[in-house]
């Protein structure tokens, strides 16, 4: 068992400061000396590009609906190994979860799961002796609710002393400061949450000035006791999944339109025996040499399309070697970039690599958004029969050809649609995969490459 001192930073509800709180945290740590890790409940890529900002190292994601305690368990074990202290931000509400009825898959289930000790970051703007009445109710929700702090936030420095007295004395649980009205470091939204890392002006400055601020007013010291405290916890996987490298290179797309990837799924990628070659739809005119694979993550192509589909020598690239049957995998923003056409944020429309026929198009409303189950409708589509792989979808744009490969349902309802172009070689929609969910699919994906490679191979050979 191992001994990884952590906490997780909850809140009642979104946009309470979660986000900007754990990176002032963050670098706050470093200031001191430590080497933290950082994580984020839930399927979010944006805030732990935020984390990855402040650290210069990757954060990851936990999500129990993803994966069972065992799996949670042991991929926060191996993203903390060598760390001094770990910070997980939370999602939403801390008892927010599944379909918003169950605290499935909320941060309280992941701090359940993990034996985290939640600190409740609450935002006092506007309210005194109304804090006590919320910081109660989420004590009391569960008996067991694992928080065993708060901190106030927008909170007047005049009145915290007197607050912080009665908190502590009416509730008995403890106090780790509190945090002024920032107005040097606010996050600005956009249609799928808070702009990107590289959008934000000064960031690396507003990230210390925002340190020394948490400095003065936040007990660190208390905090990086209460990590300590925690119990040693163990998981119980055995990994099946490790593969052999062979010289199987995989192309992954990877720029600021195409920036939307879970870290651990690159991991398991290698563990399955690729190697990963990092290229530019936007920048790079060819593919990296010797790839027999593709992926296309997520992002915001939207943003870019003039600049896409200027790159004609790329999608063209991208074009010829998904019709030579180059195994392919694309979600969301990469599902987007594969279509004759896509448009933009103001309607225009661009051709793209033409490897989906159909349009990609913007609506005004959100299309689908949450977790969602994908079981294969057949044995076609890379081999990927395998059951179940879990994922999410949060988007605004459509398609004339979303695909109908996987039957998509959606925990705790009665719904249910088909989804996803599917094929021997070929694997595109917009749902986003999480491997560990399921890394035998993953694993059947990395065969397809092999294959594909081999008889490359081979027909050079005989040639």
């Amino acid at each position: 068992m191992m001994n990884n001192p952590r906490i997780l930073i909850a809140a009642p509800a979104s946009g309470s400061g979660k986000t900007m709180v754990t990176c002032g945290l963050l670098r706050a740590l470093q200031r001191r000396g430590l080497v933290p890790a950082s994580f984020k409940c839930g399927p979010d890529y944006i805030d732990p590009m935020f984390h990855t900002k402040v650290l210069g190292t990757h954060s990851r994601n936990l999500d129990t609906f993803f994966t069972d305690e065992e799996m949670t368990k042991y991929l926060f074990l191996k993203n903390s190994e060598g760390a001094d202290i770990s910070v997980m931000e939370g999602v939403m509400g801390y008892y927010d979860g599944l379909g918003g009825v169950s605290v499935t898959a909320s941060a309280y289930d992941l701090s359940r799961a993990t034996r985290t000790p939640s600190v409740l970051l609450v935002d006092a703007r506007g309210s005194s002796v109304s804090i006590l009445a919320v910081v109660k109710g989420f004590l009391t929700y569960r008996e067991d609710s694992l928080i065993k702090g708060v901190i106030l936030n927008r909170m007047s420095g005049m009145l915290y002393p007197r607050i912080r007295k009665l908190i502590e004395e009416e509730l008995g649980i403890k106090v780790y400061g509190y945090v002024e009205k920032l107005t040097d470091f606010t996050l600005e939204s956009r249609h799928l949450g808070l702009v990107m890392p590289d959008e934000v002006a000064d960031l690396g400055r507003k990230l210390d000035g925002l340190a020394v601020q948490l400095e003065k007013t936040l007990d660190i010291d208390g905090l990086i006791e209460l990590a300590g405290s925690t119990v040693p916890i163990s998981s119980h996987i055995e990994k099946t999944w490790m593969g052999k490298r062979d010289g199987t290179r995989i192309g992954v797309a990877r720029d600021e339109a195409f920036c939307f990837m879970y870290e651990d799924n690159l991991e398991l990628l290698k563990e399955l025996g690729a190697e990963l070659a990092e290229f530019s739809p936007l920048y790079d005119e060819r593919l990296p040499e010797g790839i027999s694979g593709l992926i296309l993550y997520g992002g915001y192509p939207e943003l870019f399309a003039g600049k896409l589909s200027a790159n004609t020598a790329m999608r063209e690239r991208i074009r010829d070697a998904a019709a030579a049957g180059m195994p392919c995998m694309a979600e969301c923003g990469g599902f987007m970039y594969l279509h004759d056409i896509m448009e933009d944020m103001d309607g225009n429309e661009y051709p793209m690599a033409g490897v989906v026929r159909g349009k990609a198009y913007r609506t005004d409303k959100l299309g689908r958004f949450g977790y969602i189950e994908l079981s294969p409708m057949n044995s076609q589509m890379l081999g990927m029969d395998v059951g179940t792989i879990k994922a999410h979808e949060f988007h605004y744009f459509d398609s004339t050809a979303c695909g109908d490969a996987f039957l998509a349902k959606k925990p705790l309802q009665d719904r249910s649609w088909r989804c996803i172009q599917g094929g021997s070689s070929l694997i595109a929609g917009f749902p986003h995969l999480y491997y560990y969910s399921n890394p035998e699919a993953a694993g059947r994906f990395v065969e397809a490459c092999r294959r594909y490679k081999k008889d490359k191979e081979a027909g050079g050979r005989n040639g």
